[in-house]
């Protein structure tokens, strides 16, 4: 399977100046738009609504921070309001690697085109 990245403009509503835009990786299997917590202060501000803990790829159990309230823009799909959470990551080559999760998807009304490797904006909203 191949990987789809997304430009995400990621913005504290408490304070508008402090903004994070950065490549992030559609994760499926991730719930929430997860950042690394090495970038928290530059979010500004925020409140922290809970402590989780989170199950990694490898299975391993590490505390995670849920944070808002923040907008979330993904490239040109309608921003959404939200919550991030902040985990320690390692950096890959110095670089970190964002997840747009599950959550964050279905709030922009956006699904994974497996063939395409591209996102789509869904018309409807299932209710059902």
């Amino acid at each position: 399977m191949g990987r789809i990245v997304s430009n995400v403009r990621i913005t504290n509503l408490l304070e508008k100046e402090a903004v994070i835009t950065c490549d992030a990786l559609v994760d499926t299997g991730a719930a929430y738009m997860v950042l690394p917590k090495a970038w928290k202060a530059r979010m500004g501000k925020l409140n922290t609504v809970r402590e989780i803990d989170c199950e990694t790829a490898t299975q391993e159990i590490i505390k995670g921070e849920v944070c808002g309230p923040v907008e979330i823009k993904m490239e040109n799909f309608e921003p959404v309001y939200s919550e991030v959470l902040f985990l320690d990551m390692n950096p890959i080559d110095g670089v970190y690697e964002p997840l747009i999760g599950y959550i964050i998807l279905e709030q922009s009304q956006v699904a994974v085109d497996m063939l395409g490797h591209r996102l789509v904006h869904v018309k409807k909203t299932d209710l059902k």
